[in-house]
């Protein structure tokens, strides 16, 4: 396993514990020649590539890193403008080098080792020589993981001015693979996470955001994946980019049934210019195969994400229950109401509660004080630390909501510094939820965020940060960036919230970090390496969390997913819910509630105290163990999916039906994940019911679903292994 290279034939394997991928030069050109099952190594590998381009010409050519102006014309991965107007560029071959491990990215999040065996990785430079462009080719191959990571370094070696117009990160030809699909997630604000899947023509599939974050619309993750893949069986080829700002995805299939894939920042209004010995590093794709279908893609993505992306003390330990304020008070509260709510939950066994939006400034309402991050003495007349110090005295930490990105036209900020936010001189300043954003390329204006929270840190004990981002950037233009460096803003917006993060996360390492943006609108693989969990969706509706989280599910880790109980009906849909639905539904992710447990009866008390009970024995494996997805609420009534231990020991899992159906067939549902070989006793946690099974009779007959036939209908089971005698 890693990487071998055969100079002589000009081929390089990439080869972990299950996979392969096949990079030969010919004629100077980086072809690619497999990615797919682990292959075993063998001298005649050159022979797997056929075509050259004098016989077949660059446009029937699979490349690595294919440019635009010399024959291909097909999507490029790059294009660079030099100072005479002209966009011609030739890259030719020039060296590669071999790495221990896996090199950090400068000033960007990336998927990383612990100790240099577990990576290998490999860097192709590529020259052209008339510009000076160099562009190296960087390619992570980990031993024991079916992921290969890439990105490109593109670098000004010339005594010119270059200007990029273009710079993927990754761009993979897939030849005589056939019919391919396409799978990816898509929806709106309350809707995240849908999955859409659907079959590729000649043409181009793209999925973007032009928004400056990743968006609810569209999650920069794509699979390719064959017709007959299922999330059991098939083929699955994965594609996340780790990224905040707008990116794009493109599937383009050729005239001759080839599918070019290609990822990393969105080219719209994107340019960025190279002086000499300049240098612009793109983020990374991380690329996952699978031969057995969606679900073990997941969790290759989870496993990778969960303990190499996600950092801190966080990243092992399991998360606390908590209980927000929002949907309880919204803006309406003063200290006692806080603290009356955080004395149920400790009665209930909840460990944090969190100060939601409303506390600082004169915030009222959506319409003031963002940028003013001090505390309001109107409904806290003691200050934060005394309410922080009521709500420790009860046995819960303290955690506090703020929106740090984001700045109201009626603010004191706003009036000291107009100029701090996004704008173009001349032109309105488009409002959402009556605020702007701060224009983070500025350096002084991430200095005063951070000194503003770093003052709230230093005087109230808080353990946890809900850090929000409300709505897209729009004229999106500096005032400290000039002319020719105006399309630079999008892409330094994000450099600069990293810059940032990476600073106060470093800073405050006790604190758990959440990240928002009105719930999914930035759920992408950039901000877990900075904040381990993210609020998965602002819609807390128990129906439409299972299409919710089901889909979110596909690439990122359940550990990453925030799950509530709010109250019915429900403040998004209206919809009513029994509770010990919307508890299972929440229980699937990191676990808590938003609602006012004051207004509970004694009955409903004692559920959320059973369920607080039930989630703290199961979410070490909800949070770390393998997921396996058993029905999907996209293609039917029911849902249902199941926890596993590592070491196949221990399964939780979660059944729902949304609707009744009348005069129903005797329902079963076959598990997965299990081993064969092992006996289970299965405990049914809703009823209280024991039994001894098989692990081969699990996953090949199932288990009975005796429900009552009834609305929103859900249970779970909890399963371990009888050791032998």
């Amino acid at each position: 396993m890693g990487i071998i290279v055969q100079e002589n034939t000009g081929l390089f394997h990439l080869q972990s514990a299950g996979m392969s991928y096949l990079i030969q030069i010919v004629d100077g050109y980086p072809v690619h020649v497999h990615w797919g099952d682990k292959l075993k190594h063998r001298e005649s590998m050159a022979d797997l590539f056929i075509h050259t381009p004098e016989k077949a010409g660059l446009d029937r050519l699979l490349q690595e890193y294919p440019q635009y102006g010399s024959g291909d014309f097909r999507n490029p991965a790059y294009q660079v403008e030099l100072e005479d107007g002209t966009r011609i560029t030739e890259l030719k071959y020039a060296g590669y080098k071999l790495i221990k491990g896996k090199p950090l990215l400068a000033g960007l999040p990336a998927v990383y080792v612990e100790s240099e065996p577990e990576a290998e990785t490999l860097e192709l430079e590529l020259r052209d020589a008339y510009s000076g462009l160099k562009v190296v080719l960087i390619y992570t191959i980990f031993a024991d993981r079916n992921v290969i990571v890439r990105s490109a370094r593109l670098s000004n070696e010339g005594s010119k001015k270059l200007r990029l117009l273009r710079a993927l990160s990754a761009s993979v030809d897939f030849g005589g693979k056939g019919d391919l699909e396409i799978v990816y997630l898509s929806g709106a604000w309350a809707r995240e996470g849908n999955m859409t899947r659907r079959a590729l023509h000649q043409g181009e599939t793209r999925i973007d955001s032009k928004r400056g974050m990743s968006s609810h619309q569209l999650n920069p993750f794509s699979a390719l994946v064959t017709p007959e893949t299922t999330e059991h069986n098939g083929e699955a080829y994965g594609f996340s980019l780790v990224y905040s700002g707008g990116f794009e995805a493109v599937a383009e299939v050729d005239s001759f049934g080839s599918t070019r894939m290609s990822m990393g920042i969105n080219s719209f209004d994107f340019s960025w210019l190279l002086n000499p010995y300049e240098s612009f590093q793109t983020p990374e794709v991380v690329m996952v195969y699978s031969k057995q279908g969606l679900g073990e893609m997941s969790r290759t993505y989870h496993r990778l994400y969960r303990t190499r992306l996600c950092r801190g003390k966080y990243r092992d330990e399991e998360r606390p229950v908590l209980v927000n304020n929002w949907e309880a008070t919204y803006f309406n509260f003063n200290a006692d109401k806080l603290v009356a709510i955080a004395d149920e939950g400790a009665k209930l066994g909840i460990e944090l509660f969190v100060l939601d939006d409303g506390w600082f400034g004169k915030r009222d309402s959506d319409n003031s004080s963002l940028g003013d991050w001090y505390e309001d003495r109107r409904k806290l007349p003691e200050g934060l630390a005394d309410v922080a110090k009521r709500i420790n005295k009860l046995g819960l930490q303290f955690g506090l909501w703020f929106e740090p990105e984001m700045i109201s036209p009626d603010s004191e900020l706003y009036q000291k510094h107009p100029d701090w936010c996004l704008h173009v001189p001349g032109r309105r300043r488009s409002e959402a939820r009556w605020q702007l954003v701060l224009d983070y390329t500025r350096k002084e204006v991430r200095d005063y965020i951070y000194d503003s929270l770093s003052a709230i840190f230093s005087s109230v004990p808080v353990s946890y940060v809900k850090w929000d981002m409300n709505r897209a950037l729009t004229e999106i233009g500096s005032a400290s960036l000039p002319s020719e460096r105006q399309s630079e803003t999008a892409h330094r917006y994000v450099l600069g919230l990293y810059e940032l993060l990476e600073r106060i996360t470093t800073a405050y390492p006790d604190i758990l970090f959440e990240s928002c943006s009105s719930g999914g609108g930035r759920f992408d693989p950039g901000m877990l390496y900075y904040m381990p969990q993210t609020w998965t969706s602002d819609n807390t509706d128990a129906v439409e969390r299972l299409k919710i989280q089901y889909g979110t599910s596909l690439v990122y880790p359940v550990s990453a997913i925030g799950a509530h109980v709010s109250a019915v009906p429900n403040h998004q849909v209206g919809r009513i819910t029994p509770l010990d639905f919307r508890g299972n539904v929440a229980m699937s992710g990191n676990f808590g509630y938003e609602l006012d447990l004051t207004k509970f009866s004694d009955e409903e008390k004692e559920m959320v105290k059973n369920q607080v009970i039930s989630y703290k024995q199961i979410r070490g494996l909800v949070q770390k163990g393998d997921l396996y997805r058993l029905k999907s609420p996209f293609e039917g009534n029911e849902s249902a999916w199941m926890f596993v231990s590592e070491d196949k020991e221990e399964a939780v899992v979660y059944y729902f039906q949304v609707m009744a159906v009348p005069n129903a067939p005797r329902k079963t549902l076959r598990l997965d994940g299990l081993n064969p070989e092992l006996e289970y006793e299965v405990w049914s946690g809703d009823r209280g019911e024991k039994s001894s099974y098989g692990g081969d009779r699990l996953m090949q007959l199932g288990l009975h679903l005796a429900y009552q036939q009834k609305d929103y209908e859900s249970g779970w089971f909890r399963l371990k292994a009888v050791k032998a005698e």
